[in-house]
């Protein structure tokens, strides 16, 4: 057991920055869930094309998810992600989730939600726009899910992130979903989220993807800022 810890310390020693954001970039997906638990990773070929970087900067980075018992490489047939996630609504003891309150994350998100939108709607792809455009349509179809519909709206700012091109931020905002499902916020809208509310939320998503779509920035980031508006009404209310 020493003996491969040391291994596997050489390869994260050994690596380069380039592939450090891979791996950070595919160490998000997994935790997240885009990756589910046994599902196959895309190929080489396909992640290289996707990440933007060469199939042996994919090949590196998935050395070490591998040295860190994330996923597992079966020779012709692929990578399987064999992490398993534990978490649950309640925050681990001494976490960020845990020490970080509603006022806390408002705060957070009304920084970096309005800059993501803004870097998001110059940076977006045609094929981003066509993702995003599937996320709303499977949030539009939501009637009463919440755990769907929750589900659904981390995908779609998960969407925007990716879309903005820079990794780092995208790593950022994946930690606030990350402080969302551990604590109290996902609660919270499990007790608030009625149909009718949900109706509210999907005609907000709407509006915010149409003006993505054509490229309108400050109706965008309008749009976001009243919805976090609405956000703080909401923890208010229920305070």
């Amino acid at each position: 057991m020493t003996q491969t810890r040391n291994v596997d310390l050489s390869i994260e020693h050994s690596i380069g920055e380039t592939v450090r954001i891979i791996v950070d970039k595919l160490l998000v997906r997994i935790q997240s869930g885009a990756y589910p638990p046994d599902s196959r990773l895309p190929s080489e070929r396909a992640l290289a094309a996707e990440l933007g970087v060469s199939r042996n900067t994919v090949r590196e980075a998935l050395d070490v998810l591998e040295a860190r018992d994330m996923v597992r490489r079966r020779q012709g047939s692929g990578s399987f992600v064999t992490f398993q996630s534990h978490r649950s609504e309640a925050p681990v003891p001494g976490s960020v989730g845990e020490r970080t309150s509603p006022l806390d994350h408002l705060i957070v998100r009304s920084i970096i939600e309005p800059e993501m939108i803004r870097m998001a709607v110059m940076n977006i792809s045609p094929k981003d726009l066509d993702d995003l455009a599937k996320v709303v349509a499977q949030i539009e179809a939501v009637r009463t899910d919440l755990n769907d519909f929750i589900h659904l709206e981390e995908e779609f700012y998960r969407s925007i992130a990716r879309a903005t091109r820079n990794p780092l931020l995208e790593a950022c905002y994946e930690l606030t979903i990350e402080v969302c499902r551990q604590s109290f916020r996902t609660a919270l809208m499990r007790k608030h989220l009625t149909p009718g509310r949900i109706q509210s939320y999907q005609s907000r998503f709407n509006s915010l993807f149409n003006a993505i779509a054509t490229r309108d920035v400050e109706a965008a980031v309008e749009i976001t800022k009243l919805h976090l508006v609405e956000e703080q009404k909401l923890f208010l209310h229920d305070d």
